[in-house]
């Protein structure tokens, strides 16, 4: 017979036999005992470890459902405006020009450099021409000054004043008739020198008011140094004579002062003037009233060309009109420095602009939730801002991050500046971002507890 194969177990039994090693008795009551408490133990360790499982996954159930998430941070887009070119004023035929504008102090660029905004030419002094009778005016109304609709002293005029016709005419002035004798008030005689621009009467009324023309003429320097005038020469009360002369700030000014004075200023916008016995005279001004301009006094020299020193009001969109004062110097006419006047207006209005800085719907940032909802960030609203000629636009966007949020829900703004002036647009959600579900919930521990 062959050998038996014994497996291993049988084996280690049949040497602990050989050993001496007695089996238990499985009648032995104390050996039932104790598999009963071997099973009995079996038993709770496996209910404890099933218990164990079973409350570790509700635990982590109730974690994952009622867990924070956390909020969503949209990806920003870029928020870009255009701006618009520079704005150039035409250059103009004249020798010198420049304008200085009031009402726009919140656009910077309108400020200029000393209040010119802009300059063609140089700011070197120039024959002023009949302009030089806007400052024999003024310096009369600083020694007598007159209310806006004051008539003012009454002035008789001498012979002395009469042959000034005479002296005038042959110097190829404009003149008007004055007889010795004669009665006017000081309102209508700074009329005449005005809006006729009667040389003979500008030099009556400077001799009345300082006793004879160099009296006028020291008084005349005396105001220039008061006022900070310069670069302007009086040698004279007409601007006959080519040495009045002024340079293109000064006479901005000059111009300014004649604006501020309401008696002169409701003179030089005056289309006529009605003066017994002379009647009814026409202002010599060929643009006043057109694009604006109301006022202050034209002057030409033969040598040195065409002037004109003016006054706008022009209506560029703001809540109130700009005042320009302006001045043309050296033009070939007196058509063409009115033509260059009216070109620089017109550009002026051209240099506002309403820049739409954001349109309806325009989307500023996009949020990805980790459960796949999205929605996007959009301006609830277009917005432009009023500016002048290419005033940078800059933007600040805020846009927050979000957990939840229904579609509509505000979520951030966008504010655009240009100058002084702002607006700012909100931003709400285009669709809503609602949260996870609960078997998202389940399995995503990571995104939600950080594991």
């Amino acid at each position: 017979m062959s050998d038996v194969v014994v497996p291993d177990q049988y084996r280690e039994l049949s040497d602990l036999l050989d050993a001496g090693y007695t089996p238990p008795d499985r009648d032995d009551p104390a050996e039932r005992a104790r598999r009963r408490r071997r099973r009995r133990n079996r038993i709770i360790g496996g209910s404890v470890a099933l218990a164990l499982i079973v409350g570790a996954g509700a635990v982590y159930s109730s974690t994952a459902l009622n867990a924070p998430i956390e909020a969503t941070a949209p990806v920003l887009a870029e928020s870009v405006v255009a701006v618009p070119e520079a704005h150039a004023f035409p250059r103009p035929r004249a020798a010198a020009s420049a304008i200085s504008i009031t009402g726009a102090e919140e656009f910077p660029q309108t400020l200029g450099t000393d209040g010119i905004v802009t300059l063609t030419g140089d700011n070197a002094p120039r024959p002023m021409a009949s302009i030089n009778k806007v400052i024999t005016a003024l310096v009369i109304l600083d020694a007598k000054p007159l209310g806006e609709a004051d008539a003012g002293p009454t002035i008789t005029f001498t012979k002395a004043d009469d042959d000034l016709y005479d002296k005038y005419y042959l110097a190829g002035a404009t003149i008007q008739s004055m007889k010795a004798g004669a009665t006017m008030s000081q309102r209508d005689a700074l009329g005449l020198m005005m809006l006729v621009s009667a040389s003979n009467y500008a030099e009556a009324t400077a001799t009345w008011a300082f006793g004879s023309p160099s009296g006028y003429v020291r008084a005349a320097n005396r105001w220039l140094a008061a006022n900070g005038l310069a670069g302007t020469t009086v040698v004279e009360p007409t601007g006959l004579d080519p040495r009045n002369t002024s340079t293109p700030s000064d006479l901005l000014a000059i111009g300014r002062l004649v604006m501020a004075s309401p008696a002169l200023a409701s003179i030089v916008q005056s289309k006529s003037i009605t003066v017994p016995p002379l009647g009814l005279l026409m202002n010599s001004n060929p643009v006043l009233g057109n694009d604006g301009i109301n006022g202050i006094k034209t002057g030409t020299l033969e040598d040195s060309g065409a002037n004109l020193l003016y006054s706008a009001t022009v209506d560029v969109g703001l809540e109130t009109p700009l005042t320009v004062i302006g001045i043309v110097l050296g033009a070939p006419e007196q058509y063409v420095a009115g033509e260059d006047a009216r070109a620089v207006l017109a550009s002026l209005k051209s240099g506002f602009h309403t820049v739409k800085v954001v349109g309806a719907g325009q989307v500023f940032g996009e949020y990805t939730a980790p459960w796949e909802d999205t929605a996007r960030a959009v301006s609830t609203e277009a917005a432009s801002l009023f500016t002048w000629s290419d005033t940078p636009v800059t933007s600040a966007v805020t846009v927050d991050p979000v957990t939840t949020a229904k579609s509509g829900a505000v979520v951030g703004s966008a504010t655009y500046t240009a100058g002084a002036r702002t607006v700012t647009v909100p931003l709400a959600l285009d669709d809503a971002i609602a949260g996870p579900g609960g078997w998202w919930r389940l399995g995503h521990p990571r995104e939600l507890l950080d594991w």
